[in-house]
């Protein structure tokens, strides 16, 4: 089943009409911290930010006590966190899972036109269509989806658990509906030999990456292990030398003996590899070259829409508060808890 073209076109719609946040001079940051700092305290409020998002935002909710992670432990940080207001910074279907899994609490979003190419890219009524030509199978759905493709999940992933829940699912002989990054699940496929029959998406970030570049720039550094994100197109997870998560890539950094790594993920993990691991080297993994747009190379373009400003506003205003239906919020928390159940072992 393919979705190319349309799913491209709604891509490009949405990247034309981005509001990046303002250019900030270094007294603008200060001050604008301060004040956010001061906010967070007024409203009972807590940070909670992704690895891609950008540095000063990661630095502010590490100085707030907020926290800096992958969608999993953003997951896990929002619903045990006793703050009665949640600002997620990065991306929407974050902070749509920061209000199913805690309806009681307020959240926020420094802006709710922050999405994800994967997102896009399954339509919910779509979606369940294709589910409901394939009732035999489960249906696993990765984290970058809406809260209505995950209340039509029998479970969520995210890619730091996807192969220990397919390879779980398998062991009891059930065949797999998965989407929507099709990269991802081919990865999981090929490790645990499933039967996986998949969505057709892709993250416009990961899918730049390119094997040939990887290759040249093996040369410049032939000492260098390859970290890739399982986003990425298969000939490029063929030359990792470790494959996982943001999580899992920067613990594969801290642990492997090598001083030099190519990263292929969003280089906004580079703040929290040089803040952990200051003695070794990182280097970007190269992306499509003179082929790219640059509207994604190795930058997510919507989680760079997360600014201190826009992060000031909606603290001070109450504004761009994520809601979520409740039926479906109840329906989505199945596979959510399912999902938080199984990281924790329960």
């Amino acid at each position: 089943m393919s979705h190319d073209a349309a799913d491209q076109q709604l891509v490009r719609d949405h990247l034309d009409h981005l509001h990046q946040p303002q250019a900030l001079s270094g007294s603008q940051q200060a001050e604008f911290k301060q004040r956010i700092k001061d906010l967070l305290v007024r409203e009972n409020a807590v940070i909670v930010a992704h690895y891609y998002t950008d540095p000063i935002i990661q630095e502010l909710a590490e100085e707030t006590g907020g926290c800096v992670s992958d969608s999993l432990e953003m997951a896990r940080f929002g619903r045990d966190n006793p703050a009665s207001t949640l600002v997620v910074a990065g991306v929407k279907f974050m902070g749509e899972t920061a209000k199913i899994l805690s309806p009681e609490k307020r959240v926020l979003m420094p802006t709710l036109e922050a999405t994800c190419s994967l997102d896009i890219g399954c339509p919910a009524d779509e979606f369940s269509a294709f589910c409901d030509q394939h009732p035999d199978r489960t249906v696993v759905v990765y984290a970058n989806t809406s809260a209505a493709v995950k209340a039509r999940a029998d479970w969520v992933v995210t890619s730091s658990i996807a192969l220990k829940v397919v390879e779980h699912l398998d062991a009891q002989g059930e065949k797999i509906l998965w989407a929507p990054d099709k990269h991802l699940g081919s990865y999981v496929q090929r490790e645990t030999g499933a039967d996986v029959l998949m969505w057709d998406g892709a993250c416009i970030v990961h899918e730049e990456f390119k094997a040939k570049g990887l290759e040249d720039l093996k040369q410049v550094y032939p000492d260098a292990a390859i970290l890739v994100h399982p986003e990425s197109p298969e000939p490029v997870v063929k030359m990792a030398d470790y494959v996982g998560s943001t999580s899992q890539i920067i613990h594969a950094a801290e642990t492997l003996p090598n001083k030099q790594f190519i990263v292929a993920t969003d280089q906004g993990i580079f703040y929290k590899l040089q803040q952990q691991i200051p003695d070794k080297e990182f280097i970007v993994a190269p992306t499509a070259g003179s082929g790219a747009t640059c509207r994604s190379c190795a930058n997510c373009p919507w989680m760079a829409m997360n600014g201190l400003d826009n992060l000031a506003n909606v603290l001070e205003t109450g504004a761009s508060e994520v809601f979520v239906d409740q039926l479906l919020g109840e329906q989505a928390m199945k596979p959510l808890t399912r999902m938080l159940n199984f990281s924790a072992g329960k």
